[in-house]
Order: C-alpha cells, then structure tokens, then sequence
C-alpha cells in the first residue's frame, strides 16, 4: 500500500463499516481473495471526500456505512473465476435471483476491471444516527437486479427518498453514481484513473 492510501478508519476515526468481501456474507459466500482483514481501505483523496461526506450525512440525520472501498485485482479475477463454476444456489436467491451468475458481467454488475481497484470507489449505505438502524433501501448491498438501479420502478416512497439522500449527499461532495447501483459511488477527480492495484486489503 503506497502513501497515497489509507485505511479509512484511521483517518475518519468513528467510521462505521462492513467489508463484506473479508466475510462470508457476500454473493460468492466465502471471503474473496485478496481481503486479508476486514477493513476498508481508499486513496488519502477518498477518505477526504467521505469525511465531508459524514459531515453532510450527519447534518440530516444519517450516518454512512462502508461495505467496500479498494478492492484489489486479485478480487476480481476471483470473481471471473467464480462466476464459471457450475451453480450451487446457496447465495443466488439474494444476491442474483433472476439471472444466471455469468451474466453479472454483460449486464454491468461486475465488471472485469473494477473502479474500486483504482482505490477512489466506494459501497455504501445511509444509517439513523438516532437509532444506528440502516435505512430502508429496497434491496441489500450485491442484489443484482433492476430494483437496485437508481430510479427503479417498485419501491416504495421511503425506500426511494433514502436512496435520493445518499446519492444527494454524495454527488454534493463530489461523487458520480453508478446507475446499475445504488449503494456505489467513485470519486469524480479520481487520483489513478488509469490504474488498477493488485496489493491486498490487509
């Protein structure tokens, strides 16, 4: 890990997180190559970024979540990897239920060459501060369907407000969404545009 990156915690002191890619809760079901702790890691500009984004969170009422910042090469390849072993259903119903795992890639919710691999892309989700409950989303983090687009027909009202809080909170501090995703957003004045590391989350 080069000087220009950090583990966020240690810069946002009180950050709140959940690497999903060290644990067994994500939609490969096990922890993914290259995630060694289970720590969110970005460039020293992201973490920045993401504490003017705490603030702003926090002025409504919101805390913000971290699921997955850098995610290192190796990740990915793992990715490709899994998607061509034959189905066993144990994370499908959750996480792809209505498509087949090869088709994450065509269909852009798993790309071959991750912004998060350039270390400026982040996974995240709105809490209460009043209650430290998540918000209502209208879908789970990794849920590889439509109804996680931004602007997705047949969510409720609630669930379509608090997507609209985050992504307001995070375009104001200088993030671009990912309209495949809600919970997904990549620093518009990225450091390594061009650059996708391969050193592990450790």
């Amino acid at each position: 890990m080069n000087n220009d990156f950090a583990h966020v915690d240690e810069l946002l002191p009180g950050t709140r997180w959940d690497a999903k890619y060290a644990t067994w809760d994500n939609f490969t079901g096990k922890p993914v190559d290259g995630y060694l702790a289970n720590r969110i890691i970005g460039t020293t500009a992201l973490c920045a970024a993401l504490g003017t984004a705490r603030e702003k969170a926090a002025s409504h009422g919101f805390g913000l979540l971290l699921w997955d910042g850098y995610r290192p090469q190796r990740a990915v390849d793992a990715f490709l990897r899994w998607s061509t072993q034959p189905e066993d259903g144990r994370t499908k119903a959750r996480h792809y239920p209505n498509i087949d795992r090869t088709e994450m890639f065509e269909k852009g919710y798993v790309a071959r060459k991750s912004g998060h691999s350039r270390g400026s892309t982040v996974d995240l989700t709105l809490y209460h501060l009043s209650t430290g409950e998540l918000t209502a989303m209208g879908g789970d983090h990794d849920l590889m369907d439509p109804v996680s687009h931004h602007g997705a027909p047949g969510i409720g009202d609630l669930e379509s407000s608090n997507r609209h809080h985050l992504r307001s909170i995070m375009e104001a501090c200088g993030f671009r969404p990912y309209e495949n995703e809600w919970w997904h957003y990549t620093l518009l004045d990225e450091p390594y545009p061009n650059t996708y590391f391969n050193f592990p989350v450790s």
